[in-house]
């Protein structure tokens, strides 16, 4: 019953000390790792036996450790240790043959075990030990003399016991330590006061204080002015400038030290490459941390905000613009190029006369082109009289242009001279627009016509007028030629005397 109490005790100590570890936050590389040390320590026995009252004697302790390499808050650890001492007790129980009432036993211990470090800022060392040793002892009476069951040879005056021991080590300087301990042994056998009794082994605890000393505590293998016991980097490179715990300055908190950086003062937001330089994932000069245009094309042009440039400000970047320079309001296509609704080869922003008919030739403006329309006097005999030259009208209108007064004033003279002849004045347009208004506009232009050679004194009873419009073409319209041909006023001759 009392192992099993050992055990359930060390195991709640050590499972408390690792539920510390997780709390406290590190500040450097643990003290104890990889160093040896010695501690030598006395105190104070108390026993408990079969006898019925026990007694604080003395003990005194020497125990070499060694703790392995460790950059955590926690540590492990072997140990090595002899211990020497008395345990004592007195009101004897009924059968055990001792006269004076009293016993002492001498115990030499030596044994090793597991030891637990948990470091709290480099100055106090919480630490729980359990192993195992081999205990010598001698029951005896208070007169010296060796009680009964040990004359009789009942027991072997060793044993196997279990050890458990907490404490703590308080640093006073670089290499020496404060210890205090409490401690348990635990026999295999029940023969240490010489009564074999009672509901289990005879045990005794201990409570000791001591001073540990600690060997390469101070030592600095990497040379960087931090000793080993303190550097959380060891095996920095020489001659970087390092921290107050042994690892290598970043001054700029991006995970690169120093003297790898190659981009220092980087801000702390921006993630970085192994140089220690922002990243720059599209690649267009402008760190991630800072582009507001993530992948953008490498053959993209950037402003400082790592956005494609925009040259003419159309909305459409520079990469994709197959129209630079685009005036500022003007609509564009996904080419950045200024739109043209009617398809008039005239951009909208210039069009003054918007949905132009397809195919209509248009000047700068985006405007259709009036062609000029000619006089044609057809003679159907050789004595018909044939008007050279150009008559013109004002665009879409029946308004003659001074242009056509010379060949109609030629016109005027030959009716004049002939005034018997019959006249047929016929207009014509192109198929561009609607039938009735290029009737319309042919019989007007006729009529036009007309009212010139009758001021000139032509005899207007001579006179046909005829609007044809569009039916009776003389070349395609399909074409800016043919339709050219098409627009005409044909003067001719019907007949030579009057009906």
């Amino acid at each position: 019953m009392k192992l099993f109490t050992f055990f359930g005790m060390m195991l709640i100590v050590l499972s408390q000390l690792t539920t510390a570890q997780n709390k406290v936050q590190p500040t450097n590389n643990n003290a104890m790792s990889g160093i040896f040390g010695v501690t030598v320590e006395g105190g104070v026995t108390y026993g408990l036996t079969d006898y019925k009252t026990n007694t604080m004697n003395y003990d005194g302790k020497l125990s070499f450790e060694y703790y392995f390499p460790s950059t955590g808050q926690g540590n492990i650890g072997i140990r090595a240790f002899g211990q020497k001492g008395k345990i004592t007790g007195k009101d004897a129980p009924v059968g055990s043959g001792n006269i004076t009432n009293e016993f002492a036993t001498d115990f030499d211990i030596l044994g090793g075990g597991l030891i637990y470090t948990l470091s709290i800022g480099d100055a106090v060392y919480p630490w729980a030990s359990i192993g195992a040793s081999n205990l010598w002892f001698s029951p005896q009476d208070i007169n010296s003399v060796v009680l009964p069951n040990g004359v009789a040879g009942k027991y072997t005056k060793q044993m196997l016991a279990w050890n458990g021991d907490v404490g703590a080590k308080i640093f006073v300087s670089k290499g020496i330590s404060v210890n205090l301990m409490g401690g348990i042994i635990i026999g295999t056998q029940d023969w240490l006061d010489d009564i074999n009794g009672g509901s289990g082994n005879d045990l005794f605890i201990t409570a000791n204080a001591g001073l540990s000393y600690y060997f390469g505590r101070e030592t600095d293998t990497d040379g960087d002015g931090v000793p080993n016991a303190e550097d959380a980097c060891p095996g920095t490179q020489a001659g970087v400038k390092v921290d107050e715990f042994g690892c290598p300055l970043d001054a700029d908190k991006d995970g690169v030290p120093d003297y790898q950086d190659k981009c220092a003062n980087t801000p702390k937001e921006a993630k970085v490459d192994a140089n220690g330089c922002p990243l720059d994932s599209d690649k267009d000069l402008v760190p991630d941390y800072l582009d507001k245009c993530a992948n953008t094309p490498s053959t993209a042009k950037v402003d400082a905000n790592g956005c494609p440039l925009d040259s003419d400000g159309d909305g459409v970047p520079d990469y994709l613009d197959k129209c630079t320079s685009t005036p500022k309001g003007a609509k564009v296509d996904a080419n950045g190029c200024p739109m043209d609704t009617d398809g008039d080869g005239v951009a909208d922003y210039l069009d003054k006369c918007p949905n132009t008919p397809a195919k209509v030739e248009v000047d700068a403006a985006g405007c259709p082109i009036e062609k000029e329309v000619e006089v044609i006097i057809i003679e159907q005999e050789i004595k018909d009289l044939v008007l050279s030259g150009d008559a013109n009208f004002e665009f879409g209108k029946a308004t003659l242009l001074a242009t056509a007064h010379t060949d109609l004033d030629n016109v005027a003279a030959t009716m004049k001279a002939n005034p018997t002849y019959k006249w047929e004045i016929a207009g014509h347009t192109d198929g561009i627009v609607s039938a009735s208004y290029n009737k319309e506009l042919a019989r007007q232009r006729a009529q036009s016509v007309v009212t010139y050679l009758v001021n000139k004194g032509v005899n207007a009873s001579s006179l046909k007028i005829v609007g044809y419009g569009k039916d009776s073409p003389i070349a395609s319209n399909d074409t800016v030629e043919g339709r050219a041909m098409n627009r005409r006023v044909e003067v001719k001759l019907l007949s030579k005397t009057k009906s």
